[in-house]
């Protein structure tokens, strides 16, 4: 099954997204400019062989609910996430408010 639901980060708006899964839950909140997702998320991939791409995101890993992953901390994030202040051990919540501060600038 697949939720989508629109949800406010501090005064941003972002997409959540829940794709459950036998045996494990895909987790990601997303806006136009990036998203930060559970430990699913490959970022070392992302740093590295599409680094050019210019990603932002995050990762938060040990997660199991939407409320968790927002609650969590960074694990880890690529080069563009780190252009905005994006720092691993940040809460992901002042994360995304970091890449909704971003997308408001950028529109």
């Amino acid at each position: 099954m697949v939720t989508v639901q629109p949800i406010w980060i501090d005064r941003y708006p972002f997409t959540a997204t829940h794709v459950a899964l036998p045996k494990t839950n895909l987790l990601m909140v997303s806006n136009d400019l990036g998203y930060v997702m559970c430990g699913a998320l490959d970022v070392e991939l992302l740093r590295t062989q599409l680094a050019d791409r210019g990603i932002v995101a995050a990762r938060a890993t040990g997660v199991k609910t939407m409320e968790q992953l927002i609650s969590g901390t960074v694990e880890s994030c690529t080069q563009a996430a780190e252009e905005l202040g994006i720092r691993i051990g940040m809460p992901i919540r002042d994360a995304l408010i970091r890449i909704g501060e971003a997308a408001q600038a950028h529109n």
